[in-house]
């Protein structure tokens, strides 16, 4: 198989007279059909869109915070809204003047009440939807087996399927079970799990049957699905064409990374929630996260029709097979040309509110950690140091004390540091960069991250580029207390910020400076 076989065409190629094309200028015509996106910032969300543009059709992304998309390679090809689809208003707003649109919302690993959110946002979009004359919604929700009790989570995904084809709109609910693909968080979760255990003992669900689809086909029948005719609202089963136990896909990986058969040993005593803590413990996905994921493998999810074919006819050259969509999404890993990750929707209940602008803030006591050093490289030297911290890089200070905080962190329900990064050398704003997340970037001079592991405040991280003579690195952390425990978090961990940050700065610093030296000398 050639490189070319593993970075595919827009789907929109396979798809023929279904999509609308593009113009003569190669964009989306100005009478092309205009489609809405929920979950832009989400996994799923963020790969759609340009596919849907390379079909030819005119895009809204709708967002709470559109600030969050900016730096993606399409922000300024879609047209942006501003709502949050829980508010009637709001979204019904948002969707004025659409055709179609994509419901990808869902509050995987958000806590005990995601069931009533969901359903009370799936009602509220409903009746938006409905009332803004859509001619069509397509849901991606999750494969589930029939007569048996389902897990809260796909219950609940089930739900908002039923409350969608109930809306009055035609519905196309794509019902999937694991999505391959690269960043994805069944892939990622199936990755570690195979890389790092080369022998384990797994729980039984192991031995279940599960039917997979790679996040190329999944993109392909999302597409497809707005151009279905009025009098078609249904779901649909979606899977690749391989029938693999959750065994049989560790071993796939494993010999499609090119590492050793694994020894899998099922066992009858680890539960969901056990088993979400141990995938947890071993792979990067959090323990909130990883149990829905969990819970769903403990049924044997498996394709009952393929009715799909009929609206949305299959490629000439078929579906992507499980080996082909793990050789694709390895390739994008090593590549480095990982367009979404299961990181980029935000971490629920971490904090959102951007760092106050006001230098003399008046929203209560900001505490500041301010630092400043010269440096001998240039500051495009210091700049491409500062880009790639974080992630296999790691922090450039006492790295027991971070690693620390981030199992701590962990512990307590947060992403903690295996999170990692999208990609090695480049960020975009909305990025997470392990317990971080990007909240601002003036190229070549400011780099802002927003913490969203557990604390008691809001708290962020500032480094800087000051293009002086010499150089300046300026590094600044920031900390807004809440209430009286976050005064104590503060003032606990002040002492450790020179170790800490002041260790940071200095190997900063040193790393530009060599960066710097190893240019000059080739």
């Amino acid at each position: 198989m050639t490189p070319d076989d593993l970075l595919p065409a827009p789907v929109a190629d396979t798809l023929g007279g279904l999509v609308p094309g593009l113009g003569p200028d190669g964009r989306p015509r100005p009478d092309a059909p205009l489609v809405a996106v929920t979950g832009v910032t989400g996994y799923v969300g963020g790969r759609l869109v340009p596919e849907l543009l390379a079909a030819g059709y005119r895009v809204r992304a709708v967002a709470r915070n559109p600030d969050r998309l900016r730096g993606r390679p399409w922000y300024d090809q879609v047209e942006l809204a501003r709502a949050d689809a829980s508010d009637l208003d709001q979204i019904r707003a948002a969707l004025a003047g659409t055709e179609v649109a994509y419901y990808l919302i869902h509050s995987l690993g958000s806590g005990r009440s995601f069931e009533s959110t969901d359903r009370r946002t799936a009602l509220t979009f409903a009746q938006a939807a409905r009332e803004a004359g859509l001619r069509r919604v397509v849901y991606l929700g999750g494969l589930y087996p029939q007569g048996e009790d389902l897990s809260p989570h796909l219950a609940s995904r089930t739900e908002v399927g039923e409350i969608l084809l109930a809306s009055g709109v035609p519905t196309t609910v794509l019902r999937a079970a694991v999505i391959l693909g690269s960043g994805s968080a069944s892939f990622e979760m199936m990755r570690y799990l195979t890389e790092r255990l080369p022998a384990m003992t797994a729980p039984r669900w192991v031995a279940n049957r599960i039917q997979p689809i790679a996040i190329r086909d999944v993109l392909r029948y999302l597409v497809g699905s707005a151009a279905m005719p009025a009098d078609v609202s249904r779901g649909f089963d979606i899977g690749g064409p391989d029938v693999l136990t959750y065994r049989q896909m560790m071993q796939g990986y494993a010999a499609a990374a090119g590492l050793r058969p694994r020894l899998i040993v099922g066992v009858k005593v680890l539960s969901p929630r056990l088993s979400s803590l141990w995938v947890s413990l071993v792979t990067p996905v959090p323990s909130g996260l990883a149990r829905p994921l969990v819970e769903s493998l403990v049924h044997e999810v498996i394709c009952d029709e393929h009715d799909i074919a009929a609206l949305v006819p299959d490629p000439v050259d078929g579906l992507i097979g499980f080996d082909r969509a793990v050789r694709l999404a390895l390739r994008r890993v090593q590549d480095a040309a990982v367009a979404t990750r299961w990181s980029s929707a935000a971490v629920p209940g971490a904090p959102s509110d951007p760092l106050p602008s006001d230098p003399d803030w008046a929203g209560g006591s900001l505490y500041v950690d301010e630092r400043r050093i010269t440096v001998d490289a240039s500051p495009a030297a210091l700049w491409r140091v500062l880009e790639a911290v974080g992630g296999e890089r790691g922090w450039y200070s006492w790295g027991l004390a971070w690693r620390v905080r981030g199992l701590a962190d962990r512990l307590v329900g947060g992403p903690g540091l295996r999170r990692g990064r999208r990609d090695p050398m480049n960020l975009l704003v909305d990025d997470a960069v392990d317990f971080w997340r990007v909240e601002a970037i003036d190229e070549g001079r400011l780099l802002r991250l927003r913490a969203e592991m557990r604390v008691p405040g809001l708290a962020w991280l500032e480094l800087r580029v000051e293009d002086e003579s010499p150089t300046v690195f300026s590094q600044r952390a920031l900390f807004h207390p809440r209430g009286l425990l976050g005064q104590l978090y503060w003032w606990s961990v002040y002492p450790f910020h020179g170790i800490v940050f002041g260790g940071m700065q200095r190997n900063i610093a040193r790393a530009a400076n060599a960066a710097e030296r190893a240019r000059i000398r080739s």
